[in-house]
């Protein structure tokens, strides 16, 4: 008997990994729905997919979506610290996934495993981070006119593809996930900020309320992150280079300030920004004695972590996911998760009836664009409306609301240039 290839921490583990994996399944009834119909239609029979996502029990339950579509799947992981090495030996053992993940698996080990996943020559390229599709574009050149098409689940990975789009480099078209309504309204807003909350806590078992939280950036994420922030009882400081996102957060009632001066403040910090040093090492040398900083955004870059070691050259790790710096004058910063997405490093990222919403617009994007794509521009799309409100209605219907229909007149009034006469 043929062994699928795979490379995982512990096959022991599966039988907790796969109690984890129902249990999350008990909260995704429209990835239950989606399922449901491809088993009856199998729209991706047979064709080779390569996923590089969080490894988590929210992802196993995409992961068996898309092999009951009859999708012949590998899966590796997008982050290093992410992977639930239980959920990794659950997928392989009990659903006979070629994983490639372990946790807290080194840079080379990273990457080997990346290209494991492109060694199964995918016709369908899934990421979060675009880490697949770069790589198909530099060392894995080859595979590109194998390739119908692929997904992005965040901003990190839309950023980076859509670079490629504008200089001509991309191959083949790629579907945003994290653009549909669905996914960037719900998942980034409710999941991001409640996750990241979670980290925090877990990390620190410190209190929130009356203390100064800063958030960099104020797109969804940061939306997110603040409104949970400020529930438990933090005063919240947004930090942003956008003039619109910056008045928002004005009106939405945050104190909104330049980082040079939210730093000597702020008691937690934490970037969400999607962008390269957020916080350098002019802002951590003007950070108060105690501060604890955190990153949620896709990519570690968001924290200048050189800098940090330059400024407070003594480490040691306090508590599973905190590690203390130590100026030489004596004040300490506490670093989260390595600067890595806390909500995933040191707690268990977004809860299941939120990637409910978000994996199943993965699943759906995956079946349109293989359905599309040799039709589709090498570029980079938006998750059809349709299909958006598609997920909409389903998880609607799930948690029992009824919504109105416009009637036949509604709709001809808001159809005809005549109608206000």
């Amino acid at each position: 008997m043929t062994t699928t290839p795979r490379d995982i921490s512990d096959e022991t583990l599966a039988p907790r990994g796969r109690d984890k994996i129902d249990w999350a399944e008990r909260a995704m009834p429209v990835l239950a729905a989606v399922r449901e119909r491809f088993a009856r239609e199998r729209p991706l029979a047979g064709v080779r997919v390569a996923a590089c996502l969080h490894v988590t029990a929210e992802t196993a339950a995409l992961v068996r979506t898309l092999q009951t579509g009859g999708a012949d799947l590998r899966l590796c992981a997008s982050n290093p610290l992410s992977t639930q090495d239980d959920v990794a030996a659950s997928l392989a053992v009990h659903d006979g996934v070629g994983v490639f993940a372990r946790a807290g698996e080194d840079r080379s080990t990273y990457f080997a495993h990346l290209a494991a996943a492109l060694a199964h020559r995918p016709q369908l390229v899934m990421d979060d981070g675009a880490d697949l599709a770069t790589l198909v574009h530099t060392s894995h050149a080859a595979l590109g006119d194998a390739i119908v098409g692929g997904t992005e689940e965040t901003t990190s990975g839309v950023t980076r593809l859509r670079a490629m789009a504008r200089d001509g480099a991309l191959r083949y078209p790629v579907i945003a996930v994290n653009d549909a309504v669905t996914k960037h309204m719900f998942d980034n807003r409710y999941g991001t900020g409640q996750s990241t909350i979670d980290g925090i806590l877990r990390a620190t078992n410190r209190l929130l309320a009356g203390a100064c939280f800063v958030v960099c950036g104020y797109g969804w994420c940061g939306r997110g992150l603040a409104a949970r922030a400020a529930g438990m009882g933090a005063r919240v400081i947004v930090t942003e280079v956008d003039p619109l996102r910056a008045l928002e957060a004005t009106m939405d009632g945050y104190q909104v300030l330049p980082i040079a001066r939210a730093a000597a403040v702020g008691d937690f910090f934490c970037t969400v920004a999607g962008n390269r040093g957020v916080i350098g090492g002019p802002e951590f040398a003007l950070m108060k004695d105690g501060a604890v900083v955190a990153n949620a955004g896709h990519f570690d870059v968001e924290l200048d972590l050189a800098a940090l070691a330059a400024l407070a050259p003594q480490r040691r790790r306090i508590r599973p996911a905190l590690d203390e710096f130590v100026r030489p004058d004596g004040r300490r910063i506490y670093l989260l998760a390595e600067g890595r997405l806390v909500n995933l490093a040191a707690a268990e990222g977004h809860p299941a009836a939120v990637m409910d919403l978000s994996f199943a617009d993965q699943a759906l994007a995956a079946e349109f664009v293989l359905a599309s794509g040799r039709e589709l521009a090498a570029d980079v799309h938006t998750l059809p409306r349709a299909l958006d409100e598609e997920v909409a209605r389903l998880k609607l219907h799930a948690l029992g609301v009824e919504i109105d229909v416009l009637s036949r007149e509604q709709r001809d009034y808001l159809g005809g240039w005549r109608a206000g006469t």
